[in-house]
């Protein structure tokens, strides 16, 4: 029994190196492609709009909604410790500095990084990638690359408007439910609002954005076994991408703050 476990540790150990290895060779050669970005140029601005402009809906309904729940939390909280004047800045810097990228990073790698899968997946179990290359056309620079940089420029973007959002969000709850008014509330934002929040919250998201479309192109161009393969890549897409994006933000977290 001991033998049989270790040696599916062993195996369990050898296969996630042997990924690893994989998945830095795909950035590497996505890397080595950026001197094709202005002939990819077309490629790149239709994957910003539908990893960015389309994702924008959901991303601004779940910001509000998490603005009104943290301004609910936070009242909580203060409750017989701090005035409720500090409303506006704990919600804020809260949104800014976590609940903003985060969440709109856990979004984007449901609705984006298992849709690259998909789609990879699907041209992959149909031999469409295989024709691609038979045409002197590479995969890496016609797929991979475009959905890489899409998702590294629009993260940020997505993120600037569910930070605003959320801080109205909190607003409307603070003012409405619990009596803050306008002045009092944006006055605490702006007495405790430090710009190297933003930028920390800001540069987290470019790897978010980053870590979700190079798992989902990886797990897309590795897709086998027909529609079956199809749609465990992209749950697995999925539930990997999350993972990482929690894993990054407590190693960021230790690192910037």
């Amino acid at each position: 029994m001991i033998s049989a476990f270790l040696q599916k540790l062993g195996n369990k150990t050898l296969g996630f190196f042997q990924e690893f290895g994989q998945i830095s060779n795909l950035l590497g050669s996505m890397i080595k492609s950026f001197p094709q970005i202005p002939r990819s140029r077309r490629l790149i601005l239709f994957q910003m709009e539908h990893i960015g402009v389309n994702s924008l809906p959901l991303v601004l309904i779940i910001a509000i909604f998490t603005g009104a729940v943290s301004a609910w939390q936070a009242a909580y909280q203060l409750k017989g410790i701090a005035p409720l004047s500090f409303l506006g800045g704990a919600t804020s810097r809260a949104i800014i500095t976590e609940l903003g990228p985060v969440l709109t990073g856990i979004v984007i790698a449901g609705r984006v990084g298992a849709s690259i899968a998909a789609e990879l997946g699907t041209m992959k179990v149909t031999e469409q990638i295989d024709a691609l290359e038979t045409m002197a056309i590479s995969p890496i620079r016609f797929l991979a690359m475009p959905r890489f940089l899409a998702a590294i420029i629009m993260m940020p973007i997505l993120v600037i408007f569910a930070n605003a959002i959320a801080v109205l969000g909190a607003y409307i709850v603070s003012n409405y439910f619990l009596g803050v008014s306008f002045a009092v509330f944006f006055n605490s934002v702006k007495r405790f609002f430090i710009m190297g929040d933003l930028i920390a919250g800001l540069v987290k998201t470019v790897l978010f954005g980053g870590v979700t479309a190079l798992l989902g192109c990886h797990i897309g161009f590795r897709t086998e076994g027909g529609a079956e393969g199809v749609g465990l890549a992209t749950i697995r897409s999925f539930v990997v991408s999350a993972a990482l994006i929690l894993i990054l933000d407590y190693v960021l977290w230790m690192l910037i703050f």
